[in-house]
């Protein structure tokens, strides 16, 4: 369990972190959110002894970080993926690490496999991708089979396939009993994978609850009903029986009402005693992202603004008109295709007039398959890192 107290962190005039107090509890993900600038990754720093605290402590299992006997073995972290010595393979830069705290070299081969680095063991890391960096970082992570173990910002950089092996990661550590520390700004993300929120603003505890309760206690749920269109005169019946019960009613711009403070089966009650047919009836809540811009909309430094472009527009001469755009060659013609993207350096083509059309092709032909090409050179497996599954964790077999 990790634990702060009172956790304080200045640097000269700044408070990067202030009076923080909060506990990580085993065997549930535990997100830690925040805007940027909030101190997250400060307090991820004192959590691992990086950074002194100024005032207070956080202690791991009941200890300081620094005081934990082979604090590798029992603590795993991710704070960096580009942490790693660029000249390094992937394997001998987590073998190094075995070494410095007596883990057995086959563990580096196991590890490699769960994050699905196996094919680029023998890769210098410096020609790794953000997603492969992660990979290594996560690897680096579990290398000591910890109890406790911090990510911060996890899944930077990995494809859909990546970040769906971290979030089921993330659930499985949990499972097992560990202590799991998740730091990130992908709200979305944050809702399939944490169950407990520690969320923070410049430096001060903001909530600490379960994921359920602050969407709750952040966000108004309401009801939509709907009644039948045709009938305008049953949907006036029932908003007077919703008001007059104490709910409030809005209209929707589709036709249908947001009911707030009624229950649903009270509404459907009401909606019954005044003979109102309904035809929808559900309940609807705000999502993790929209209950967190609610708490944290006044601790943010951080604020864009509109692009005026003022003065950045050619003035026209007094009295010209503006020109039309001439027409693209060919357009509206039969055969004109629409043009690639700019970036790209394509321009809008049309088939020449009178050129002959090309053959209709046959009924089983691959209408996405490529004109025939001269062979390519055969990737490097650093190239198919992306595409590589993560094997299971063979964390119990005698080494």
């Amino acid at each position: 369990m990790i634990e702060a107290v009172g956790l304080t962190k200045r640097y000269g005039a700044k408070t990067a972190v202030y009076n923080l107090s909060f506990q990580v509890r085993p065997g549930t993900v535990t997100g830690f959110l925040g805007p940027n600038g909030s101190g997250k990754s400060t307090t991820m720093r004192m959590i691992l002894g990086l950074d002194a605290p100024s005032q207070g402590q956080v202690t791991i299992g009941g200890y300081p970080y620094r005081k934990l006997p082979n604090a590798p073995r029992q603590v795993g972290a991710l704070l960096d993926a580009k942490a790693v010595h660029g000249g390094r393979h992937a394997r001998n830069h987590l073998l190094c690490l075995a070494q410095l705290s007596g883990i057995p070299a086959r563990r580096v081969d196991e590890v490699l496999g769960v994050v699905g680095l196996q094919d680029v063991a023998r890769k210098r890391s410096k020609g790794f991708s953000l997603g492969m960096g992660q990979r290594l970082g996560i690897a680096a992570a579990l290398l000591g089979d910890p109890q406790v173990l911090l990510f911060d910002e996890p899944v930077n950089g990995l494809d859909p396939e990546g970040i769906l092996w971290v979030r089921n990661l993330m659930k499985s550590l949990a499972a097992e009993g560990r202590t799991v520390f998740v730091s990130s700004h992908l709200m979305s993300e944050m809702a399939l994978t944490a169950e407990h929120l520690i969320v923070i603003g410049r430096g001060q505890l903001l909530a600490d609850m379960s994921v359920t309760d602050f969407i709750s206690a952040n966000s108004a749920d309401f009801a939509r009903v709907r009644t039948p269109e045709t009938e305008p005169q049953q949907r006036e019946k029932l908003t007077a029986a919703l008001t007059e019960a104490g709910g409030q009613v809005l209209p929707e711009q589709d036709g249908a009402l947001r009911v707030m403070g009624l229950p649903l089966p009270r509404i459907s009650d009401l909606a019954h005693g005044a003979d109102v047919r309904l035809w929808e009836l559900s309940p609807h809540q705000a999502s993790l992202e929209e209950a967190y811009m609610r708490m944290t909309q006044g601790a943010v430094d951080y604020r864009s603004t509109v692009d005026q472009r003022a003065g950045l527009q050619q003035q026209l001469p007094p009295g010209a008109v503006p020109q039309p755009q001439p027409p693209v060659p060919g357009q509206g013609q039969p055969n004109w295709y629409a043009p690639p993207s700019p970036q790209q350096g394509g321009q809008p083509f049309a088939m020449p007039q009178g050129a002959p059309a090309a053959p209709p092709a046959p009924a089983d032909a691959n209408p996405y398959a490529a004109a025939p090409q001269a062979p390519a050179a055969a990737p490097s497996p650093a190239e198919h890192a992306t595409d590589n599954t993560g094997t299971t964790d063979n964390k119990d077999a005698p080494r």
